[in-house]
């Protein structure tokens, strides 16, 4: 992967120096805790990943000395994130939490997470670097990375042959193409779905390079509505004005539904989608298979990346030390990771875990295919430059009732973007921060 050069860390700084201080020494010095209690150091840890409970029952076998507890939340979008929040600002937040990559940000300026550098220097080069600074902000670490999520399109082999399809489009011209000849040959089929999920959707626009935050002259920079970004926004709006893909809400039942009837064809979407389909699309077992999503320019081919968490230790975690190792321990033991990859469907982000067998099994749901070998293959083609802003609750959730409002006729997506755009520099000078422009 190539190097980032703007890090997290860097444009983190620009987040009041109060927040991030109250954020690393509240709780943060933790000390095991092993010496002085009669008992194992107990850690509660809240996520929603599927997988996750088994490789903490793994780790509990392993480790008398520590047991860490799994509780389950609604995903982070969905109310998880402000759950932990604001337990985090009640002061009885678990240790450890399941948070993705880009809203760690917003919740090291909300001062809700606990330094664990001093435990995490060892564990720092068995990573990918770029995926270290997603969980380092301002010099501090404040978890261990557990994935990447490279995008592909995972689709039905035997419907794409039906509707005259002979191979998956390699870009989205040709997929356009396709959507309209299946379109046309029935017309309540649709190649894809175009769904309301606002990381999804950032996917898209980081594979287009279409970049939404960046920072200089220690301001932020706001670019929701760039020229970049209203590409993407005006493809997918002609597809959906031509009615060419479906709207069905994002890993809705209704969705599944229709790709078990055959009313979708397929799904653009990151790694971690493959085993949601294979348990949710279970009848087409066999007939779908993966290849890597469309691309802008054959020639110089740039794909998306679409999710990616850490294991964060959250403020007040009275056992950082033992939060960092359990979380070192998750995203590099092969047990874990082996677990992690069939059950979480995974791309690991620890360097050694890619070498990982699981990685190389024929998969029979998607046709006995060695999916993986898909996602590796486009790796080196994910630009690491993309940057997330401080405010990525807001952000998403603005984002989201626009697609939605979109899907549904209410909005065009330009328009979307026009908003957000607004939307976005008010949230920012609201929490105090400079915003260019």
């Amino acid at each position: 992967m190539k190097t980032r050069p703007v890090s997290t860390a860097s444009a983190l700084a620009l987040v009041t120096a109060a927040v991030l201080v109250a954020g690393c020494s509240s709780g943060g010095s933790g000390g095991s805790g092993a010496d002085a209690a009669s008992g194992p150091v107990k850690l509660d840890f809240w996520g929603w990943a599927p997988g996750y409970e088994e490789s903490v029952a793994l780790f509990n076998k392993t480790h008398p000395g520590i047991q860490v507890s799994f509780g389950k939340t609604a995903s982070g979008s969905k109310g998880g994130y402000t759950k932990m929040l604001t337990a985090a600002k009640a002061g009885n937040a678990p240790c450890l939490a399941q948070v993705g990559y880009e809203t760690l940000p917003s919740f090291a300026a909300a001062g809700a997470l606990t330094d664990v550098g001093t435990y995490t220097a060892d564990a720092k080069g068995r990573f990918a670097d770029w995926t270290w600074k997603q969980v380092t902000v301002d010099g501090h670490t404040y978890g261990l990375p557990v994935d990447t999520a490279p995008m592909a399109l995972m689709y039905r082999k035997d419907l794409f042959a039906k509707y005259g399809i002979d191979k998956p489009p390699v870009t989205w011209e040709e997929y356009a193409a396709d959507a309209a000849k299946v379109h046309a040959a029935d017309p309540t089929v649709y190649l894809g779905n175009f769904g309301n999920d606002p990381y999804t959707y950032a996917g898209l626009a980081w594979q287009a390079g279409a970049k939404w935050f960046g920072t200089g002259n220690d301001q932020w920079q706001v670019s929701l509505n760039s020229d970049a970004n209203r590409k993407v926004a005006s493809y997918w709006q002609d597809l959906l004005d031509k009615k060419l893909v479906k709207a069905d809400p994002s890993n809705d039942a209704s969705q599944f539904s229709d790709m078990a009837n055959g009313k979708i064809l397929s799904d653009v979407n990151a790694v971690w989608d493959a085993p949601i389909i294979a348990g949710s699309v279970k009848d087409g077992a066999g007939q779908w298979a993966v290849a890597p999503m469309p691309v802008w320019d054959a020639a110089n081919p740039a794909y998306g990346n679409d999710g990616g968490s850490a294991t964060a230790v959250l403020k007040g975690c009275a056992h950082a030390k033992e939060a960092a190792e359990f979380a070192t321990w998750m995203s590099t033991d092969p047990d874990s990771v082996g677990n992690l990859i069939k059950v979480t469907g995974i791309y690991p982000a620890a360097t050694s875990a890619l070498a990982h067998p699981a990685l190389s099994q024929p998969d029979p749901f998607y046709g006995g295919q060695v999916i993986y070998d898909v996602f590796k293959a486009e790796t080196a083609h994910i630009t690491t430059d993309w940057q997330w802003g401080p405010t990525m609750t807001q952000t998403s959730t603005d984002l989201g009732d626009g697609l939605g409002k979109a899907g549904t006729g209410g909005a065009t997506l330009p328009n979307v973007l026009a908003d957000l755009q607004s939307r976005t520099v008010a949230g920012l000078k609201q929490q105090g921060l400079a915003v260019a422009g």
